[in-house]
């Protein structure tokens, strides 16, 4: 695929598009939203976020909808396939046209980076099949808030290895935070983006015994739902 657009744009497609120091003054910054939000009512004032939701959402959509509101903006939500009356290329081409930035919820990764590949303007990942970068963020950021500093601390995640999971070990890692993660048997993290989160600093270890894990003082972040409940039912560990 040739890239015909000239313009550079700093998106947030996976985790890895934020450096380490980026990730830590993003959380620098939220946490000083959260202290004085009349400071940051005006910080979009007249920006528009396209809101674009493939796969049905409580909490990331209305959080997304809530925050830009918050900050000065608003948002225009379209819900159903990206590519459903015509190719990808053509809805970044158009809404970056229209609108200040895309936050995608999509059922491919794929979908996530044609978009990024066409679009003028920032795209935000709020889910796809590989990555969910925004709470992984979301994640570190309450850790933060609850444990001080990161380095050397420990994180347990109990569930399915999925998007979730590899967000958090591409994330966590990289701020020092050990991450062990227990999943029924099948249902383990990709072996490459493992592979990639040993390299990035921090012990990650993987897991098909829950147990192991309850022996270690950790933080512990549960995957719950129905999806996971019928993986889970036959899961002694």
């Amino acid at each position: 695929m040739v890239n015909k657009n000239p313009i550079k744009v700093r998106h947030l497609t996976q985790d890895l598009d934020l450096s380490v120091d980026q990730v830590r003054e993003l959380l620098d910054l939220a946490l000083a939203v959260k202290r004085n939000p009349p400071g940051y009512v005006s910080t979009l004032k007249g920006r528009y976020l396209s809101l674009l939701f493939e796969k049905p959402s409580l909490r990331t959509r209305l959080t997304f909808e809530v925050a830009i509101k918050q900050l000065g903006g608003d948002s225009i939500l379209s819900t159903g396939p990206v590519a459903g009356r015509e190719p990808v290329k053509d809805v970044a081409r158009n809404l970056d046209r229209w609108t200040n930035g895309i936050v995608a919820r999509t059922f491919l990764q794929a979908t996530i980076d044609e978009l990024a590949h066409w679009s003028g303007v920032p795209v935000i990942n709020a889910l796809s099949n590989l990555y969910h970068p925004c709470q992984a963020l979301a994640d570190v950021l309450t850790m933060r808030e609850h444990l001080g500093e990161l380095g050397g601390r420990k994180l347990a995640f109990v569930g399915d290895g999925n998007n979730v999971a590899h967000s958090l070990l591409l994330t966590a890692t990289r701020l020092g935070v050990g991450v062990a993660v227990a999943t029924p048997p099948g249902y383990e993290p990709r072996p490459e983006i493992v592979a990639r989160a040993k390299g990035l600093g921090a012990p990650v270890s993987i897991t098909n015994a829950p147990r192991k894990l309850s022996r270690v003082r950790m933080w512990s972040t549960p995957t719950c739902g129905p999806a996971w409940a019928r993986k889970a039912r036959s899961w002694s560990g």
